[in-house]
C-alpha cells in the first residue's frame, strides 16, 4: 500500500510571482500577489511524488481573526477544482518526481489583506496530513478586467499605482506652485502599516469578521482608509491643525513625503502624528491606496468652497474697510483644497457613474457619523446628481457653490454681490508620466457662464431642497438687483463685487513678482465707466489669510480719495514694506489686499480684492555623476536665505524612495541675510528606474523652501 504523501518544504517563488504581479518593488522575499491573477508555488515532498487519483490535496486560505466560509474570508478548494464551488482555483502546472508545481488564483472580488495558506493532503487509504505553508498578502488588481479597480491604460496604471513620487499643487489660481512629494508606497514596512491601519479602524474594532469580509470592495476600503487618515474619530494617522501654533509637532508645510509620517504613526503605537492639513491628508491617503492597489491621484481645487449648511451658497462677510470678517456660519472659500480621486466601478450606483471618485480625508464634515468624505462620483458631481452616494452634495459645493458677499456695517448686513463663478477653479493634478500640470476642471463642471452650468446648479439645488423649506438666505438670494459678473474677484483683482447702481471699475495689478523678503508694490486702477463725474472714497487694507480662508487681523490700511471725470482712468500706487508684513505673515504666505470704494452721496459700493502668494527661491539639487544601483552617489544641494535678516535653527531634510533608506536631516544652523550655501551629500541608490529627490529647508523665519530633482538610476551589472 502506498504511504501517505508528506510535504517537506514549499517554494512560494516570491521573485517570479511578485514581478508578474507588479509588487517586486515592495519585496522579493515575501509572496505579494494580486487578486484575479495566477501565482505559482512548488511543493516538495519528502517520500515520493504526487499521484493523480491516489492523492488529493485541498488548499485552505484564511484571512482575518475569524475566518468564515460563508463570509468569504475562508476558502477550501482542491487541486483541479474537485471539491466544490469555491471561486478560488488550484491547477496542476507540472508534476515532478518529488515535487508539484501548482497554479493558484484568487477571485477578482476576494477580500484584500494578509492570508494564511494551508493544505490538507489526503492519500488513498492513508492518513490525512495538514500543513501550514505560510503567509501571503493579496492586493487589488488594476491589471485584471474582472476587478472593480481595473484600469485599461498601462500608462495610467504606471502613474496612478506604480509611480511613487509626484506633485501637489498649491498657491492660488494665478500662481500655481508644484510641491514635490514622496509617496513611497513600496518602501519597507509600508504595506504592513497599511494593513495595520485597516485593523485599527473603528469598523474592525467593532466587528472584525464583517470588516474583513467587506475588504473586497474598493468602495468600502476607500471609506475606511479615508476615515483613518485623520484622527477625529479614532487613532488615525494625522492630527489636523489649522492654527498657527505647531510647537508640539511638525508644521504641515515642512513635510515632503508620506513615509516618515506613516512610520512615525506605527513606531509610536499608532498615536496620531502632529500635524497635517489638506495636502498632507491627501498625500498620505494616496500612498495607502496605491500601496493596496487602487489607482489614486491627488487633486487640487483652487477657490474651494466649504458650505456648512448645504444650501450651495458660501456667505462671506466684509466690514466697511473691505476687511474680510470671521464667518459666523463657518462657510469659507479655501484658497486651495486638496483631495484624492480613486478609480473604481460603482455597482452601487446607476450605470455610468464609475471611474474617478472623490475621496477627501481632511476632517471637515461627518459622513454616516465618521469624518470621511466619499467616494463621490466625479461624473455625478458634474451632472448635479447630488442624491447619489457618498457625500456628493458636499463635493459638489466644493467646486460649484455660489458665493454671496455681505457688507456688515452698524449691525446691518447689506448684500454686495452674488458670484456664480468664484468657487472651483483650475482643478489640477500631475500629468501621466510627466511633470506637467493637468487641468481637469471640465471633469467636474460645465464651463462657467454656460446655460448647462446653471442648469446643473439648479438641478443640484432642487434635489437638495426637495422636501425641505428654503432658509432665509436661499429665499433672499434670488431677490434684488445683483451684478452677476463672470469674472472671479478672488485672485484676479477684477471688479466683480459691486452693487448694481455704481458704474466704477476697480482693479489691482502687481508691479513686481511677489518674492518673500521684498516690498510688495502694486497699483489700484480706477475707471469711470459712465459719462458722469465720480467722487470716490476708497478704503484699502491688507491682511494675512490661512489657506482654508480664515482671515488674520489687518496689518496695513489706507484711505484714498479719487475723482474721475467721464470715462477717466486713474492709478494709485501702493507699497507694503517687508518690515510691515513680515511679522504678520502666516505659514501659507498669503496676503489679501482689498479696496472698498464708495461714491459720495450715493449708497453704491464696490469691493475688489486680490490674493497674493509670496514666493521663495527653490533649492537647487545637482546629481554629481551617474546614478547606479548599489553604487555611491554624490548630491550637491544649493540653498539660500531669501531674507534681509539672519535666520536661525536651519534644518535641511531630504528624501526619495529608492535613493534614501530614511529621511535625511542636516542641521545647518545660522544663515546670514541673503547668504547662499552649498553642501554635498552621499547616498547609495537601492532601486533602479525613474526616481525623485525631495528637499525642504526650514528655519525660525520660514518653514517650507522646497526643491526637487528627478533622477534615473541604472540597474548596473
Amino acid at each position: 500500500m502506498a504511504e501517505g504523501l508528506e510535504v517537506a518544504v514549499t517554494d512560494f517563488r516570491c521573485y517570479w510571482n511578485n514581478v508578474r504581479h507588479h509588487t517586486e518593488e515592495i519585496s522579493i522575499d515575501r509572496l505579494l500577489v494580486r487578486r484575479g491573477q495566477d501565482f505559482n508555488i512548488i511543493l516538495y515532498f519528502r517520500n515520493r511524488g504526487f499521484q493523480l487519483g491516489l492523492d488529493n490535496i485541498v488548499f485552505v486560505v484564511e484571512t482575518g481573526p475569524l475566518p468564515d466560509l460563508a463570509k468569504g474570508t475562508r476558502a477550501m478548494f482542491s487541486l483541479q477544482g474537485r471539491d466544490g464551488p469555491s471561486p478560488w482555483t488550484a491547477l496542476l502546472e507540472t508534476n515532478g518526481a518529488t515535487s508539484l508545481e501548482v497554479r493558484l488564483c484568487a477571485p477578482p472580488m476576494a477580500a484584500v489583506g494578509r492570508y494564511v495558506l494551508k493544505i490538507h493532503v489526503d492519500s488513498f487509504q492513508g492518513s490525512t496530513r495538514a500543513y501550514q505553508l505560510g503567509e501571503f498578502i493579496l492586493f487589488f488588481n488594476p491589471w485584471c478586467p474582472g476587478d472593480p479597480v481595473y484600469l485599461d491604460s498601462e500608462p495610467q496604471r504606471q502613474e496612478y499605482v506604480v509611480n511613487d513620487y509626484g506633485f501637489i499643487y498649491q498657491g492660488n489660481k494665478n500662481w500655481i506652485r508644484p510641491c514635490p512629494w514622496n509617496y513611497g508606497q513600496f518602501e519597507e514596512k509600508i504595506i504592513d502599516i497599511c494593513l495595520e491601519l485597516l485593523d485599527k479602524s473603528l469598523h474592525f474594532q467593532i466587528d472584525p469578521a464583517t470588516d474583513c469580509a467587506l475588504r473586497g470592495s474598493p468602495v468600502y476600503i476607500s471609506r475606511v482608509v479615508c476615515a483613518m487618515i485623520n484622527s477625529n474619530d479614532d487613532n488615525g494617522v494625522l492630527n489636523g491643525n489649522w492654527s498657527e501654533n505647531f510647537m508640539d509637532g511638525v508644521n504641515p508645510a515642512e513635510w515632503t513625503g508620506s513615509v516618515a509620517i506613516l512610520k512615525q504613526w506605527h513606531t509610536t503605537g499608532c498615536q496620531p502624528v502632529r500635524y497635517g492639513q489638506c495636502w498632507v491628508f491627501a498625500a498620505v491617503m494616496c500612498t495607502v491606496m496605491r500601496c493596496l492597489g487602487i489607482p489614486t491621484r491627488v487633486v487640487t481645487n483652487f477657490d474651494s468652497g466649504h458650505d456648512t449648511d448645504g444650501n450651495l451658497i458660501i456667505d462671506e462677510y466684509y466690514d466697511n474697510t473691505g476687511r474680510i470678517l470671521e464667518n459666523k456660519k463657518k462657510d469659507t472659500v479655501w484658497n486651495f483644497h486638496v483631495w484624492n480621486e480613486c478609480w473604481m466601478a460603482r455597482t452601487d450606483l446607476p450605470p455610468g457613474f464609475g471611474g474617478w471618485q472623490v475621496l477627501d480625508a481632511t476632517p471637515q464634515e461627518t459622513s454616516n457619523g465618521l469624518y470621511c468624505c466619499g467616494p463621490a462620483s466625479v461624473r455625478a458631481i458634474k451632472e448635479g446628481e447630488v442624491d447619489l452616494n457618498y457625500d456628493t452634495p458636499f463635493a459638489f459645493s466644493m467646486v460649484n457653490a455660489d458665493c454671496m458677499s455681505w457688507l456688515v456695517y452698524r449691525g446691518t448686513e447689506q448684500r454686495l454681490h452674488r458670484d456664480t463663478s468664484t468657487v472651483g477653479n483650475m482643478i489640477s493634478t500631475k500629468s501621466i508620466q510627466g511633470d506637467e500640470r493637468d487641468d481637469i476642471t471640465e471633469n467636474y463642471k460645465y464651463e462657467e457662464g454656460t446655460p448647462q452650468e446653471r442648469q446643473v446648479f439648479l438641478k443640484a439645488l432642487q434635489k437638495l431642497n426637495a422636501g425641505k423649506s428654503l432658509g432665509p438666505h436661499r429665499a433672499d438670494s434670488q431677490a434684488g438687483p445683483v451684478s452677476l459678473s463672470q469674472g472671479s474677484p478672488r485672485s484676479s483683482g477684477a471688479s466683480s463685487l459691486r452693487t448694481a447702481d455704481i458704474q466704477i471699475s476697480l482693479k489691482f495689478r502687481l508691479l513686481d513678482p511677489p518674492y518673500m523678503g521684498q516690498d510688495i508694490n502694486f497699483v489700484l486702477l480706477a475707471l469711470n465707466m459712465s459719462s458722469q463725474f465720480k467722487d470716490l472714497k476708497v478704503n484699502l487694507s491688507a491682511q494675512s489669510l490661512l489657506h482654508d480662508g480664515s482671515p488674520l487681523p489687518p496689518f496695513w490700511q489706507d484711505v484714498v480719495f479719487i475723482t474721475l471725470t467721464s470715462e477717466e482712468a486713474k492709478t494709485h500706487r501702493c507699497t507694503i514694506p517687508y518690515s510691515q508684513y513680515s511679522q504678520y505673515l502666516s505659514t501659507d504666505k498669503l496676503i489679501r489686499i482689498s479696496a472698498l470704494g464708495e461714491e459720495k452721496n450715493t449708497p453704491g459700493k464696490i469691493l475688489v480684492d486680490k490674493i497674493i502668494t509670496l514666493a521663495y527661491p527653490s533649492i537647487m539639487i545637482n546629481v554629481l555623476g551617474a546614478a547606479v544601483v548599489n553604487q555611491p552617489l554624490s548630491i550637491q544641494v544649493i540653498f539660500s536665505n531669501p531674507l534681509e535678516e539672519q535666520v536661525e535653527d536651519c534644518v535641511l531634510t531630504m528624501e526619495g524612495s529608492g535613493l534614501f533608506k530614511k529621511q535625511l536631516r542636516v542641521l545647518i544652523g545660522v544663515l546670514k541675510p541673503h547668504h547662499k550655501a552649498s553642501i554635498t551629500l552621499k547616498t547609495v541608490p537601492f532601486k533602479s528606474g525613474q526616481r525623485q529627490i525631495q528637499a525642504n529647508l526650514r528655519s525660525n523665519k520660514f518653514k517650507d523652501i522646497k526643491g526637487y530633482r528627478n533622477i534615473y538610476v541604472d540597474f548596473g551589472l
